[in-house]
């Protein structure tokens, strides 16, 4: 049997929690790497996309890779899966906060993806 190389450990990543007006705590991730920078750049994958399909996944994409926990009524979410279900199913309120959320994470910390 071949002799696998152990994977270096993770680094944390540096992290920004914002929490809303029921107390609930949404963490995201400080920085992105630049690949992922260049995908979430990218247009739509068809012509076929309507602008509103492209605007709904964009804001998923940047939901999945900023998203590293989301603390709701002291109940902690940290799997990617789950954190993303959650997200599709919350309350339009609760997509609008975490929209606004992410934009001004944006401007503030990733100020390329910001205008894009």
């Amino acid at each position: 049997m071949a002799k696998r190389r152990k994977r270096a450990p993770r680094q944390k990543v540096a992290t920004v929690p914002y929490v809303d007006g029921d107390g609930n705590t949404l963490t995201l991730r400080e920085t992105l790497s630049t690949g992922t920078i260049a995908k979430l750049g990218e247009g739509p994958a068809t012509a076929a996309t309507t602008q509103e399909d492209a605007w709904r996944r964009r804001s998923e994409l940047l939901f999945e890779r900023l998203a590293v926990s989301w603390e709701i009524a002291g109940l902690p979410l940290t799997d990617q899966k789950m954190l993303l279900g959650r997200y599709r199913m919350a309350d339009p309120a609760t997509q609008q906060w975490v929209r606004e959320t992410i934009a001004t994470h944006l401007e503030r910390h990733i100020p390329e993806l910001a205008s894009a």
